[in-house]
């Protein structure tokens, strides 16, 4: 294969990118990040290439009506730390569900992807919104069922 077809058959990926919608009300955390993250890697094409950006771009909606199943929104707890000394900060699923849910979403997105460069662009596609109102109407994205 010669650079030059490989040239064009990423231009053409790049032409066929879609613009995909998953509301999230009612969902499990997991089933939607689970699903946004295949997506983002384009598992759902045909000329799916695991080194290559060949995803769409996903939009997420109603982040803050997101199910937490069992009882994760008390025992799930996420850590991070500063890089100080004892610097090490713990909140609960549940208080990010009530303050930031977008970050929720973000996080368990971020773990099913790739931790490498495509990993960090793979992510950049995706968009998630607290309520149901988006600015990428123009795009025209597909509701995806989940």
């Amino acid at each position: 294969m010669t650079q030059q077809t490989r040239s064009v058959s990423r231009e053409s990926a790049l032409r066929d990118r879609r613009w995909l919608l998953i509301d999230a009300t009612d969902r499990p955390l997991g089933r939607v990040a689970s699903r946004a993250a295949s997506m983002l890697r384009g598992k759902h094409r045909p000329d799916y290439t695991p080194h290559q950006d060949v995803g769409d771009f996903v939009v997420v909606i109603n982040a803050d009506k997101i199910k937490l199943t069992g009882a994760k929104a008390a025992d799930k707890v996420y850590h991070r730390h500063t890089e100080y000394p004892g610097g090490v900060h713990s909140t609960t699923a549940g208080k990010l569900l009530s303050g930031k849910p977008e970050r929720l979403i973000e996080m368990a997105v971020r773990g099913m992807l790739p931790k490498s460069r495509l990993g960090r662009q793979l992510f950049l596609k995706l968009k998630i919104y607290r309520g149901a109102d988006h600015p990428h109407a123009a795009q025209k994205p597909q509701p995806i069922a989940i």
